[in-house]
């Protein structure tokens, strides 16, 4: 397992290798929502015509495992991106989330 890691050093990482490659002009909201919205995409391809029970078992053969693993890091790397151009703590927005769906969704 990997060390804890810190999501806005990660948002750091991300904005230094888009800037070494001169990409900031491109990673405007609507540009960085239509990739996030691509990524996802790629990520429910690989489930796309699994049955329950095989997707289940996605992570058990190396290859989808890969790709899976591939394809949840552009989307989230995207979502980082994506909040630091907005300025968006996901945390602290997920969190925020929770709370509201606890009220909305009251225990039974």
């Amino acid at each position: 397992m990997t060390e804890h890691l810190d999501v806005a050093k990660l948002q750091r990482r991300l904005a230094e290798f888009a800037a070494a490659r001169n990409w900031q002009p491109y990673h405007t909201p609507k540009n960085l929502v239509a990739a996030l919205s691509v990524e996802a995409s790629e990520l429910v391809e690989i489930f796309q015509w699994l049955t329950p029970e095989e997707s289940a078992r996605v992570m058990d053969d190396p290859d989808s495992a890969h790709r899976v693993r591939d394809e949840v890091a552009d989307v989230l790397a995207y979502l980082l991106q994506l909040c630091e151009v907005l300025g968006i703590d996901p945390l602290a927005a997920l969190e925020s989330k929770i709370d509201r769906n606890e009220d909305r969704f009251p225990r039974p």
